[in-house]
């Protein structure tokens, strides 16, 4: 592990969980098994950004239901893994089969789930209200909690640092209906 600026600019692959990442963790259950999850619009306005110019995002996520999945449709994504309890697993076949080495890979996580795989990449980062063994795992904690834009502060820094950032003044559609 060098420096960390030089080391996101390594990055070439996002994995993030979903709760407690992209929400603050509140869910409501629905009578049908799904659930109600509040998303921050400048995490997905990123995540769009960051698979428009040719970087790999995947969820891999315990959480699960239709309304999960619909939102990273959405947004583009196609590495969307939900009800997984073994993350590491599914994250190291996925590295194998996009031949990526663990200094590629960013992964963001809030809790003991996400502990394996944030000691397997080479950028392990958490949002600011992530369990205390992921603070103290994490190579970077951001200064933003789950579901109020920590997903979209580790994409831009990593993309400002490959120069990939506001490349172009031209929006991405983020409403992807397919």
């Amino acid at each position: 592990m060098g420096n960390f600026k030089e080391d996101i600019a390594k990055v070439k692959a996002f994995v993030f969980d979903v709760d407690g990442v992209f929400t603050d963790g509140g869910i409501i259950p629905l009578s049908d098994g799904d659930f109600i999850r509040k998303y921050y619009a400048k995490d997905g306005y990123a995540v769009a950004y960051a698979l428009r110019h040719g970087y790999t995002v995947a969820i891999i996520t315990g959480g699960r239901g239709r309304a999960l999945e619909h939102r990273f449709r959405m947004l583009g994504v196609t590495r969307f893994y939900p009800n997984i309890a073994n993350k590491l697993e599914v994250l190291k076949e996925m590295m194998e089969e996009l031949s990526l080495q663990p200094e590629e890979v960013l992964f963001m996580g809030d809790d003991i789930p996400d502990l394996e795989c944030m000691r397997y990449v080479g950028v392990p980062v958490c949002p600011a209200d992530a369990a205390t063994e992921l603070l103290d795992t994490a190579r970077y904690v951001s200064q933003f909690e789950g579901g109020k834009g920590c997903v979209r502060d580790v994409i831009e820094q990593v993309l400002r640092a490959r120069d990939d950032w506001a490349k172009d003044l031209h929006g991405v559609n983020c409403a992807k209906s397919e």
